[in-house]
């Protein structure tokens, strides 16, 4: 089985379409699924099949990309051990992250790193079912979701824990509600709030808040940017449900954090990659600076 065409294989899983393989890869449509075509004439099982307009893998497909994950990873060990011996300049490690991560980590993982690091970031934000397709573009992707939702693909991924943090909630500092230390449920009925789009995992919070107090919440406003967002709340006009950790830094000139009591609303934050992009020591050295000004980021955020 040649790698490459095992690794279009892959990308065909990740990325859903072979013309979106074929744009990432600056190939033609039609040099793709020929080497696809040549793929399965080696293999007994049928890899591929047609989902309405689209081409998707099978199980047989998925299984086999994979395995076409490990051989990568053992490729890109290879090329790597070789490297060390080499005078040459690393290349550059690309990372993503949703906004309000982008906000927290990326200023101090540029200073833990320091300016011998070639390191390009980049602001993805996107539904959560996207997260794990943006590690064929990305050598670490900083993605989240609640804790009741499914857990990553493991089979395919590297899922590295960030961080695992507190959802409060973001209210004006004349807020009544921002006297207290803590809120109970029943306290946030007849709200005005600030939500994110459909799709992305805030969303299922203030579901949940109002399963909790049994009163749908009002959303008036749909933001993704938690720092449009806080702008907001410092008009007074809505409140908004933000992570403790990364949303530490908005929570001045008139916004305030507020835990609530008596339901558990937490979200994780992970890194995905895929194995042959861990297999590189300059990923790897990224992402340790990443787990160290996430840990440093919590330890502030814990503090009385």
């Amino acid at each position: 089985m040649d790698p490459a065409r095992l690794r279009l294989l892959r990308e065909l899983g990740d990325r859903g379409s072979v013309a979106a393989v074929a744009t990432a890869l600056h190939v033609s449509a039609s040099a793709v699924s020929q080497q696809l075509t040549t793929l399965q004439a080696g293999i007994p099982v049928p890899l591929t099949m047609k989902q309405g307009r689209r081409l998707v893998l099978t199980e047989a497909g998925d299984a086999l990309a994979v395995a076409s994950a490990r051989v990568d990873e053992a490729l890109a060990q290879a090329r790597d051990a070789v490297g060390s011996f080499l005078e040459h300049e690393e290349r550059p490690v690309t990372v993503s992250a949703f906004h309000s991560a982008g906000l927290a980590l990326f200023g101090p993982v540029l200073t833990e790193l320091g300016t011998g690091s070639r390191v390009s970031l980049a602001d993805a934000d996107v539904a959560q079912d996207k997260f794990t397709g943006l590690t064929a573009d990305y050598d670490l992707v900083i993605a989240h979701r609640l804790a009741h939702d499914p857990t990553w693909p493991t089979g395919r991924l590297v899922v590295t824990p960030l961080l695992v943090e507190p959802l409060e909630i973001a209210l004006h500092a004349a807020h009544p509600l921002a006297a207290h230390p803590s809120i109970r449920p029943e306290q946030l009925r007849d709200q005005r709030w600030i939500s994110t789009h459909e799709g992305f995992p805030l969303t299922g919070v203030l579901a949940h808040l109002g399963a909790v107090i049994g009163q749908a919440p009002q959303v008036d406003h749909r933001i993704n940017e938690f720092s449009v967002a806080a702008e907001v709340v410092r008009t007074g006009a809505a409140i908004a449900v933000m992570p403790r950790t990364t949303a530490a830094p908005l929570a001045i000139n008139g916004m305030v954090l507020r835990p609530v009591t008596g339901v558990s609303l937490v979200r994780h934050v992970d890194v995905l990659a895929r194995p042959d992009a861990i297999a590189h020591a300059p990923v790897r050295r990224v992402l340790a600076a990443l787990q160290e000004v996430a840990a440093a980021a919590t330890r502030r955020a814990s503090a009385p």
